[in-house]
């Protein structure tokens, strides 16, 4: 892959995260949670066409985001690991999260699962999480690891290379009826 088109990628992938961090209003602690198909950022169909080289690129530029927020980055597998999310287990621990035993290569688990195992400092592997905010590139299906309520973001870009994206916030319940009074959220 061209070092220009990575560039770009990794641009538009920290200028996702960060527009959507802005909007999600996660705390520090948080989880952040990113589906990633580098198949559909290459053109190529979400399975069939992984790329090392692209989900790198995404890497680069949403670890830096999360990072910079205190924010924890969970990588959601490919279905080959049944959507199973890498964490670092400091966060796996600080939730009680149940560590599974698999290790994500490009072909099961996916690319972007298998670099973020890679640059992560203790990476493991978990089944499932409750994230508050999320980052689906490319079709990944990744609202089954996030909080109850559920709220679309829309950014002022929708594409990541050739890949479509969609992108997620939670918020608390609205409970108690039509007398109750609420927060802004």
């Amino acid at each position: 892959m061209e070092q220009e088109m990575l560039c770009e990628i990794t641009r538009q992938a920290r200028a996702a995260a960060e527009e959507l961090l802005d909007a999600a209003g996660l705390k520090p602690g948080d989880i952040f949670v990113v589906g990633c198909s580098s198949s559909e950022i290459v053109g190529g169909h979400i399975g069939k066409d992984s790329s090392m080289e692209a989900a790198r690129a995404v890497l680069e530029g949403v670890l830096p985001a999360v990072q910079a927020r205190g924010l924890w980055l969970a990588a959601q597998c490919c279905e080959h690991l049944n959507r199973a999310l890498v964490l670092e287990r400091t966060a796996a621990e600080k939730y009680g999260y149940e560590e599974v035993n698999a290790v994500p290569q490009p072909h099961a688990g996916g690319s972007w699962a298998t670099n973020c195992w890679q640059a992560f400092t203790d990476p493991v592997l978990v089944e499932e999480i409750r994230a508050g905010a999320g980052l689906d590139i490319g079709g990944t299906l990744i609202g089954m690891h996030l909080r109850r309520v559920v709220v679309p973001v829309r950014l002022s870009f929708d594409h990541i290379g050739k890949a479509h994206f969609l992108c997620a916030r939670c918020r608390p319940k609205y409970i108690g009826g039509e007398r109750a009074v609420y927060q802004q959220m």
